[in-house]
């Protein structure tokens, strides 16, 4: 009984793998296409909206935390001893939290523009950040900045913290007694941190379906009946928000189960699981903005209508 149990966790765990490495591969495209199409069009027209900036900078941080993670598991399963050295420790750890930062923070600011573009109230403070709409977003990278700073202090000093016990009692194993410990702490703090965001992702969900009610209601009373192009506006920006949310939702989950469950970090297929479920997030929203966003759907539809004829004429020959 126990050799099945072995022989099922290689098999899950290859299974994960291969699914890891298909979301990277995956990831990479739908972001690369992102950066590509709006750099090419920046080059084109001289120019480039704030949205675009906005997209673009998303696409590259997504880059930078899907290669880091490629990065990682080559290090973890070719050199495994560079993992206990307390300055591989820190800068992995620094580097993750640059990587989640700007992934999160700039996916948060493009909510914040739609709901800013989009929504519709009366208010005189609302009215105020819709004309300074650049200055909002400005604002918003600023404050998330310090919290990045903040973040990377507090992570740094409990990372000394385990590494300087472990170097006091060298007879216990780092990787198996002070790490998992070490990281579990890390990973609070970044829950800490990143509630921030997602607190602020949902409050733009949430005021977006209110300034929905309130411009139906409108338009019942002047008995317009259909969609309107405002009313049209509001469903695609929810939707995009909505799938932003359920991703981030996962992204989240999969760091409360590596906090909650500290056994578990011990065994390679639960690590493997998190990190599947924590990639799935960089890589499927950028699937979610190309469809929402019209010239993306339209380059990603023409480049798949291309593929399809030289396909098609491959056969033939």
């Amino acid at each position: 009984m126990k050799h099945f149990w072995k022989i099922l966790s290689v098999i899950s765990q290859s299974t994960l793998s291969v699914i890891l490495i298909m979301e990277l591969v995956i990831g990479m495209i739908g972001n690369g296409f992102m950066a590509l199409v709006h750099c090419m069009d920046w080059v084109k027209k001289k120019k480039m909206s704030l949205v675009n900036q906005i997209l673009t900078a998303l696409s590259i941080s997504r880059i930078f935390q899907l290669c880091l993670l490629f990065i990682t598991l080559v290090i973890d399963f070719s050199y495994p001893d560079l993992t206990t050295s307390s300055s591989m420790i820190h800068f992995m750890y620094n580097a993750w939290i640059l990587a989640n930062h700007f992934s999160i923070w700039i996916a948060t600011c493009l909510s914040v523009l739609y709901f800013l573009k989009i929504a519709n109230f009366s208010n005189s403070f609302f009215l105020y950040l819709k004309w300074r709409v650049e200055k909002v977003v400005s604002v918003t990278l600023l404050v998330s900045l310090l919290l990045l700073i903040l973040n990377i202090l507090l992570s740094n000093l409990a990372t000394d913290v385990w590494t300087s016990e472990y170097q006091g009692n060298i007879s216990c194993n780092f990787s198996s007694h002070y790490y998992p410990k070490c990281h579990r702490q890390v990973l609070s703090l970044q829950m800490v941190f990143l509630s921030v965001p997602f607190v602020l992702s949902l409050s733009t969900f949430l005021l977006l379906i209110f300034s929905l009610w309130t411009h139906h209601q409108k338009m019942q009373q002047h008995v317009q009946g259909g969609k309107d192009a405002r009313t049209t506006a509001h469903f695609k920006a929810l939707q995009t928000v909505i799938a932003f949310l359920l991703l981030y939702s996962t992204f989240i989950l999969s760091i409360l189960v590596q906090v909650g469950n500290y056994e578990f970090m011990k065994k390679n297929v639960f690590i493997v699981f998190c990190q599947v479920v924590y990639i799935a997030f960089p890589s499927f929203h950028s699937y979610v903005l190309i469809w929402g966003d019209r010239k993306l759907r339209q380059a990603c539809l023409s480049v798949l209508w291309r593929l399809k004829c030289n396909y098609a004429e491959t056969l033939d020959l």
